[in-house]
C-alpha cells in the first residue's frame, strides 16, 4: 500500500514555544523548520511513502520544504490543526481518492525511514490506526485506510481522543524515531540520542544544551 503523509507545521513564529528554556526566540524558528525538514525527508525516503503535502502558511517553510519533494497545501481552513489536517486529508484524496493517508507530525527530527514503514504496514491493516508519542500522552502518526475519513484529534491527551474515537492504538516496539516528538528541552534531549538528521543536528548545535 502506498500512502500519502500530510505534515502540518504552524508558522515558525509561533512554533515550539515549549523550548524556550532551550532556545531563544531567534533560534526557535529554525529548530523548528529543522525538525520538519528532517521529518519531511525521512518520510520522503521510505518505501511506503508515495508523497507527503506540508500544510502551512509560512512562506519560508513551504519554500525549504518543497525543495525537498514535499507538496504544500495552504492551510485556507485557518481552524487549527484538526481542520488542517482534515482540509489537506481531503485535499489529496481530491487527486487520488484511493490512496491510504496519514497524518505526520512534523517534529520528528529522528525519523527513520525503515521504522516509518513498520508502523504503516501496521496501520494497512486497520480501517484507522494511530501510534501514540514517547510520553504515551499524545499522537505521532494517525492513519486511515481508502474511503476511510482521516477524523483527526490532535491536542491534549489526543492519544485517549483518537482511541475514543474508534482508531486502533498501534501497540509495536523499536519504533522510538517515529514516538520521539520534540516539545520540550528534554524531548530534544531523547531525539539527539536518538540520533537526528542533518538538519536538526546542524541547527541543535548553536544550543548550549545541559547534559548533551
Amino acid at each position: 500500500m502506498q500512502w500519502t503523509l500530510v505534515v502540518p507545521l504552524k508558522p515558525l513564529a509561533r512554533a515550539k514555544s515549549r523550548l524556550a528554556d532551550t532556545a531563544d526566540d531567534g533560534l526557535r524558528p529554525d529548530l523548528a523548520l529543522a525538525f520538519a525538514q528532517d521529518t519531511v525527508a525521512a518520510a520522503l525516503a521510505c518505501p511506503a511513502v508515495g508523497d507527503v503535502a506540508v500544510v502551512t502558511d509560512d512562506a519560508r517553510a513551504g519554500r525549504e520544504l518543497a525543495g525537498l519533494g514535499a507538496a504544500i497545501i495552504a492551510d485556507e481552513p485557518g481552524g487549527g490543526l484538526n481542520a488542517a489536517l482534515a482540509h489537506a486529508a481531503r485535499f489529496v484524496r481530491s487527486a487520488r481518492p484511493a490512496r491510504a493517508v496519514a497524518a505526520l507530525n512534523a517534529d520528528l527530527p529522528a525519523l527513520r525511514p525503515a521504522e516509518l514503514s513498520r508502523v504503516l504496514d501496521s496501520a494497512a491493516e486497520f480501517p484507522r490506526a494511530f501510534l501514540p508519542d514517547a510520553a504515551a500522552i499524545g499522537t505521532t502518526l494517525l492513519a486511515a485506510a481508502p474511503g476511510r475519513e482521516l477524523r483527526p484529534a490532535f491536542g491534549m491527551d489526543s492519544r485517549s481522543r483518537h482511541r475514543a474515537s474508534g482508531a486502533v492504538e498501534l501497540l509495536l516496539t523499536a519504533v522510538d524515531s517515529v514516538r520521539q516528538d520534540v516539545d520540550t528541552g528534554d524531548d530534544l534531549r531523547s531525539a539527539l540520542a536518538l540520533g537526528v538528521g542533518p538538519h536538526t543536528a546542524a541547527a541543535a548545535a548553536r544550543l548550549l544544551i545541559p547534559g548533551q
